[in-house]
């Protein structure tokens, strides 16, 4: 069966906090200043209310296996939005679901006028660091914005 991609419902939020703080757990990314610990997980479908922002879930045979949207984070040029909360379970990892999911959500930042794509992440999600330069991310020296994430030592951003 072929994966749906649909916008976060009310219902999902336990869903996709659980599969966040188990893959971070499973990579042994859980440390604090990450999203691991951030009280926004649990809400993310009130999180994406916010204006030009978009939170995708993923389904494979009627199973939530994963997520990741895009955020325009305080303290981010205007011009500039974050690619966010982009995990997915093991059995829809090494699929290409991960970058039909990135490649949406690059198409829904530059529909709601975002120039830039900008990124937060670790050294222990290795795969994930291979897929975002695939994809034409490349890394910066600091971080951007002011998501709080003093966890992740990795910052990526891609021009659209």
């Amino acid at each position: 069966m072929d994966p749906i991609i649909r916008p976060i419902q009310p219902s999902d939020n336990p869903i996709i906090a659980k599969i966040i703080r188990d893959t971070l757990a499973e990579f042994g990314a859980n440390h604090p200043g990450t999203v691991y610990f951030d009280p926004t997980t649990d809400t993310l479908y009130e999180l994406f209310q916010k204006e030009r922002s978009v939170y995708n879930i993923v389904e494979l045979d009627g199973k939530i296996v994963g997520g990741g949207g895009i955020y325009p984070t305080d303290g981010l040029p205007g011009d500039t939005c974050e690619l966010v909360k982009m995990y997915l379970l093991p059995e829809a990892r090494g699929t290409g679901l991960g970058s039909q999911l990135i490649a949406l959500c690059l198409q829904q930042a530059k529909a709601n006028g975002f120039k830039k794509v900008y990124l937060e992440t670790m050294n222990e999600l290795k795969a994930a660091l291979k897929v975002y330069a695939r994809l034409g991310f490349t890394y910066l020296d600091g971080p951007m914005g002011n998501s709080g994430h003093y966890g992740c030592p990795l910052w990526m951003i891609k021009e659209l």
